[in-house]
């Protein structure tokens, strides 16, 4: 529906400020679509790929010239440009499909799922490339079963299951719906207890107790509580020696089943 090939059942899309139809040609001109299977030509070259489909974007051949080197650079394909596609490995492969999205410099770039079954590094200079575009301003719709790319990518998350959006918002916004909090270990030597008893006093913090030789904390915000939660453990005296903090991610989150998520 976002890509313009279905007709919505209810609501509208609007891309660019235009709205989004099956028939629509100057919102659909708008959007650049990597889809989860290749579009690619293994028998061409990553070079001629790109002049294919600038070709069929309507580019002017020095327009079209500029853009491929360019689109090139973006997915670190440059020094294999003229190499054919066949015999690139499936990360590269994965790295040409996004560039051939890039060409026509899209206002918004759907991303289908563009890590599965890539190698690490591809995998990284994909993400790479994906936070270098919307550092640039583009607009990025990003699907994946990735929690750590969902995070490491998106200023708001979605969660589908079944066709159903079942949340939506920010990462903390979704950690916050299902209860999560920080937890931080203060490892130290001194009266513990007293310790527990003043960070207890701060309004951020929703549980301490004396562990292992340190306190053990739940907290809302804990990075930027470290500095208050340092200050009353030396004002109780306690000298620490050692400091961990667990934030919650999504993947924790969502294999708990929080109730908010749920069918």
């Amino acid at each position: 529906m976002v890509g313009g090939l279905l007709e919505p059942d209810a609501g509208e899309v609007l891309v660019a400020g235009r709205a989004l139809t099956t028939r629509s040609v100057e919102a659909k001109g708008a959007i650049g679509y990597v889809p989860q299977e290749l579009a690619i030509y293994p028998d061409l070259s990553a070079r001629e790929n790109l002049r294919f489909f600038a070709r069929l974007y309507g580019m002017a051949r020095a327009e079209a010239s500029h853009r491929v080197d360019r689109v090139l650079a973006v997915i670190g394909l440059e020094e294999r440009a003229d190499e054919r596609t066949k015999n690139y490995s499936g990360g590269m492969q994965r790295r040409l499909n996004i560039g051939i999205g890039l060409l026509h410099r899209p206002r918004l770039l759907i991303l289908d799922e563009p890590t599965v079954g890539v190698d690490p590094q591809s995998r990284n200079a994909i993400l790479e490339s994906v936070e270098h575009l919307a550092g640039e301003g583009m607009a990025v719709l990003y699907t994946t079963h990735y929690m750590e790319e969902a995070e490491r990518l998106c200023d708001r998350i979605g969660v589908v299951d079944l066709g159903e959006l079942k949340a939506e918002g920010t990462r903390a916004e979704l950690v916050a719906l299902v209860g999560e909090h920080d937890r931080v270990q203060l490892d130290g030597i001194g009266d513990l207890d007293s310790a527990a008893s003043a960070c207890r006093d701060i309004a951020a913090v929703r549980a301490a107790r004396v562990r292992d030789g340190g306190l053990e904390l739940i907290v809302d915000g804990a990075r930027g509580l470290l500095p208050e939660l340092m200050s009353a453990m030396a004002s109780a005296g306690v000298a620490i020696n050692a400091v961990q903090v667990d934030e919650p991610d999504l993947e924790a989150v969502f294999l708990r089943r929080p109730a908010g998520l749920r069918d």
